[in-house]
């Protein structure tokens, strides 16, 4: 790399790190639809359409033809979720229980440098939505409080993702394709209170709940392919490895296999067709693969003392998750895009795992989304992003552990939980495209 190079590197790195990735809120599972401001505006679909410099974290291949660029953005995020108990609830706090902190913010950045005009290479950072939830003393259940008997209990779980990528496009007779890859560098971490009085069913009693913040580290590879199939109709794909990850050695007594927790590949398709020059629309379908990642995947039920934390023991339960978007983007003049989109997305709970699901109840179905980019000046733009998730919920039966008189454990007939969920979201981003030719290290033409 040229020193100019390697200093545009030491820049966006420099950012990337006072941009560290926060807790927010899944739609896809703990999965957000998008990780940049158009993106969420096309409400997560664009595998075969992508303009900004977020376009490594959907499909690296995305990032040819692209301007020299770059993109910071914010989103805030309110989730209000909680759950809800009818009958004679053994497990959890009876009532209607609502979890606290709603507000959380989620930053992107992302950077693209073409090389010749058919190939470039691009950094880009991104956050999952994670899982969030906050549980008081209230709603009293013995001997301590909260939901649980524990205290104040919730999960925070936080994911972040470093993305280096290259993608190189190619003539062929069928049309011209391109090929991306991008190995991505994650970081998570993870805090879990209140779940003391289950210290009995953990094979490692003394690391299993309220331990304070735990870190992971790992990574895997993205890569992507886009096909020109003709002037105005493309065809994207897009895939992910899981990320290997470190174990969480602080909750090994409760994390399967012994802390480990991996984050699930995942796989994107997507197609973009031009209606007008100034008018595309997309769509999209995603499939993610929590069920093979144990502590999401393995089943919750039976739980059996010294069980927790074991290799194969229990998880969230959690199902696959296929979902559909539809994403338009009007190019109504050389300053102003305007954007729209619906998501739909399959729910990874159980009816039968509800009672330890109230802990991470990510149960979207249905989301809609507006957003617009405006160019301030030849080489300054902002993007708007508003998501709705509609309220959503699962009503399963409470599910009792192993005990004195119930071996396996079983269903309790007399109670009913319903963890419910619904959020919305701002995304705010800041772009910056240089001159051709220019050569500079910092944005000169604001």
């Amino acid at each position: 790399m040229s020193k100019m190079t390697w200093r545009h590197l030491l820049l966006l790195l420099t950012t990337l790190g006072l941009l560290a990735p926060g807790s927010s809120f899944g739609a896809d599972g703990y999965f957000l639809i998008g990780y940049g401001p158009r993106q969420k505006a096309l409400a997560g679909a664009g595998a075969a359409d992508q303009r900004d410099a977020m376009a490594l974290s959907v499909n690296p291949a995305g990032i040819v033809g692209l301007e020299r660029q770059f993109q910071l953005g914010l989103t805030a995020i309110n989730g209000d979720r909680g759950y809800r108990t009818t009958g004679f609830p053994r497990v959890l706090a009876p009532g209607e229980v609502r979890s606290g902190r709603p507000w959380f913010a989620v930053p992107n950045s992302g950077y693209v440098q073409p090389i010749d005009a058919v190939s470039a290479w691009s950094l880009s950072s991104y956050a999952n939505g994670g899982i969030n939830t906050s549980y008081d003393w209230g709603h009293y259940h013995p001997p301590l409080g909260g939901p649980l008997g524990g205290g104040f209990a919730g999960i925070d779980l936080q994911q972040g993702f470093l993305s280096i990528g290259y993608a190189r496009r190619f003539g062929t007779p069928l049309g011209p394709l391109t090929i991306g890859v991008a190995p991505t560098i994650a970081i998570q971490m993870i805090n879990i209170q209140g779940l003391r009085p289950f210290s009995s069913y953990s094979a490692n009693p003394w690391e299993m709940s309220d331990m304070a913040y735990d870190w992971s580290y790992g990574g895997g590879l993205r890569a992507g392919a886009l096909w020109g199939v003709a002037d105005n109709f493309r065809l994207g794909l897009s895939a992910s490895t899981p990320m290997w990850m470190s174990r969480f050695e602080k909750y090994s007594g409760l994390i399967a296999d012994y802390g480990r927790f991996d984050i699930p590949a995942q796989l994107q398709a997507g197609l973009a067709y031009d209606i007008l020059p100034n008018l595309t629309v997309m769509l999209d379908w995603r499939h993610i693969f929590f069920s093979a990642v144990p502590v999401l995947g393995n089943p919750t039920n039976p739980l059996l003392p010294r069980s927790l934390g074991s290799k194969d023991g229990p998880g969230f339960d959690w199902t696959d998750v296929d979902s559909g978007a539809i994403g338009a983007e009007w190019r109504y003049s050389p300053t102003l895009a305007l954007r729209a989109g619906y998501h739909y997305a399959s729910n990874p709970l159980r009816w039968r795992s509800v009672t330890v699901n109230v802990l991470s109840p990510i149960i979207n179905r249905h989301q809609a989304s507006i957003g617009f980019n405006y160019a301030v000046t030849r080489n300054s733009a902002v993007d708007f992003a508003f998501v709705y998730a509609f309220k959503n919920s699962v009503t399963g039966v409470e599910w009792l552990p192993a005990q004195p008189g119930l071996p396996f454990g079983g269903p309790n007939p007399f109670a009913t939980i319903t963890p419910w969920v619904d959020a919305f979201e701002i995304t705010l981003g800041y772009n910056y495209k240089w001159d051709a030719g220019d050569n500079s290290w910092l944005p000169t033409r604001f």
